[in-house]
């Protein structure tokens, strides 16, 4: 299981065949960097863009993650995208598109070894929706869920709008599958780019839904989005509160005390501790 104190409020989806990109974001605030070797290449550029996100992971994002997404297994360049990342340097994730059930989990585990890098799953079609428990309980090192809200909405023939009101219930069962297993879920991507008031409706609802974070297609949505799925200033004080007051000796046998008129457990205790690990 992934240890989710460690923030993963922003990944952006950079494509790989582009250096100049590439080095920029290096200075970027995001928590994770994702190199896309699948959809934003073209078929031509796919071998160039596979090296370059070798040799970009293999330099570093300083304090960010390095995850490579890889091309579908049933596409001609699937197979060779995970075993050149098997044992690479500097990858801190391989991202799996199109993830349909536990067997692809398997599948590209045994591309990558058993000390391969961990698994992110791109959650995009209906039929992985329906398999969601089967994927999760896949083990095979995976890690994190990725909503494919794109992808998705295409597969459900579904038209939404800027509430995603007909994705909801489709994202909502993502969140609880990633709990169940102990597992990072991070939320789809936004194409409006320079819509900020949609950015911000949208983070709000990903992170009003349970998602950890965001993934992203601009270097512009990443404050949004930080700031959306960060502990706010009032969580962070109620945090404060809470760990103070378990701290007491008084409360060192009690399961249960009062704090500002309300009763907090134990539980509570945990989820303060997680929003300060945020911070």
């Amino acid at each position: 299981m992934t240890d989710d104190r460690q923030p993963c409020r922003t990944a952006l989806f950079m494509p790989a065949s582009n250096p100049r990109a590439l080095a920029k974001a290096r200075d970027l605030a995001c928590d994770a960097v994702i190199l896309d070797l699948e959809d934003a290449v073209a078929p031509a550029a796919k071998a160039e863009a596979r090296a370059a996100a070798l040799a970009a992971a293999a330099a570093g994002f300083g304090a960010r993650r390095c995850a490579i997404r890889i091309n579908a297994l049933d596409t001609p360049w699937g197979r060779e995208d995970a075993a050149a990342l098997a044992r690479a340097p500097g990858i801190a994730a391989v991202v799996v598109p199109k993830v349909a059930a536990a067997e692809d989990v398997h599948a590209v585990r045994g591309l990558l070894g058993a000390d391969g890098p961990p698994l992110w799953a791109m959650i995009e079609t209906c039929g992985a929706i329906l398999r969601l428990p089967e994927i999760v309980g896949a083990g095979a090192g995976l890690r994190l869920l990725i909503a494919g809200t794109n992808d998705l909405a295409k597969d459900m023939r579904c038209r939404p709008d800027a509430d995603r009101a007909p994705l909801v219930p489709a994202l909502a069962q993502i969140v609880i599958a990633a709990r169940a297993a102990g597992l990072v879920a991070l939320d789809g991507v936004l194409n409006a780019i320079g819509d900020d008031a949609r950015l911000a409706a949208e983070c709000a609802q990903g992170a009003a839904l349970g998602f950890d974070g965001k993934t992203l297609i601009h270097p512009g949505q990443i404050a949004a989005a930080n700031a959306a799925f960060g502990p706010s200033e009032a969580q962070l004080a109620w945090a404060n509160a809470v760990v103070a007051a378990f701290a007491d000796p008084a409360a060192a046998d009690r399961g249960a005390i009062r704090l500002d008129g309300a009763m907090v457990e134990r539980l509570h205790l945990a989820e303060a501790q997680r929003l300060l690990a945020l911070r």
